[in-house]
């Protein structure tokens, strides 16, 4: 036998980078493992890709009519249906791609005990697939801004930033948890609550200004509350809170990083254990 032509895979130790060439080799694998997320959430379904804004508009006619009409929760002067919804687009995302990924491995458990692949697959896979979700949901956006005739500004420029710092926050704790999830899976469990607790972490249904300012300096350290606090102001045509939005852009790097090297170490254990 060519020793030459013979790869030797041998398991991951310690904390390693992820070898993203290898992870582009396996680019056909990640686009139907994708593709296979879409189709296994709408399969059998009458309402199909509908429930991508029907959820997300009738949790907002609930805030709407809770949060606005009845706690009078100030909205910064602009239509609190509008304010609402913009802040529970980038959320569900968000919550979204926080339970897929964290049960992609366990779920995936048979393909990881058979064959060989870059596990980083299927948690990134899992958050691809909830893009369409969120492009879907943008439908309602426009909607919403025709009938409020609100044209938005120049921050549309900065979108993409915002929705990198989205994917890097919700791949970071996607990797984290899919991994805390193989071996520990009291995290299945522990997610459904803390996901609805963490909703009130971030400003979706008040303001960031209605947090007391000695607070607003840790609070800003959520990437979310630059995300969408970032989101309103692109589409409302406001100056952009770019002293909310990059202390969380560095918190969500630090947890990719974190997240990416975490899901390495535990790599090795995966097909022991899933």
């Amino acid at each position: 036998m060519d020793t030459d032509k013979v790869k030797i895979i041998e398991p991951t130790s310690g904390w390693q980078l992820v070898d993203f060439k290898e992870l582009w080799r396996y680019k056909d694998l990640l686009y139907f493992l994708t593709l296979r997320g879409i189709k296994a959430r709408y399969a059998q379904s009458i309402m199909g890709v509908s429930w991508a804004i029907i959820q997300p508009l009738f949790t907002t006619i609930v805030f709407t009519i809770v949060f606005g009409s009845l706690a009078k929760v100030d909205s910064d002067g602009m239509p609190y249906i509008l304010f609402s919804y913009l802040a529970l687009w980038p959320w569900n995302y968000f919550s979204g791609t926080l339970t897929e990924s964290a049960n992609s491995l366990v779920q995936n458990a048979n393909m990881i005990t058979k064959v060989y692949f870059p596990r980083m697959v299927l948690p990134l896979a899992s958050i691809l697939s909830k893009l369409l979700d969120f492009l879907i949901a943008f439908i309602v956006v426009i909607g919403l801004l025709i009938y409020f005739n609100v044209v938005p500004g120049w921050g549309l420029l900065f979108l993409p930033l915002l929705i990198l710092q989205l994917l890097l926050t919700s791949l970071g704790i996607g990797m984290f948890l899919s991994a805390l999830a193989v071996k520990y899976r009291d995290v299945k469990h522990a997610l459904s609550f803390l996901v609805q607790l963490l909703l009130y972490a971030a400003p979706v249904v008040y303001s960031t200004t209605a947090v007391p300012e000695q607070y607003q300096k840790l609070y800003i350290l959520n990437p979310m509350v630059g995300v969408i606090e970032g989101f309103r102001a692109a589409f409302l045509n406001r100056p952009m809170p770019w002293d909310w939005i990059w202390p969380g852009s560095i918190v969500a790097v630090i947890v990719f990083i974190f997240g990416m090297f975490y899901f390495r170490r535990m790599e090795r254990i995966f097909a022991d254990v899933a």
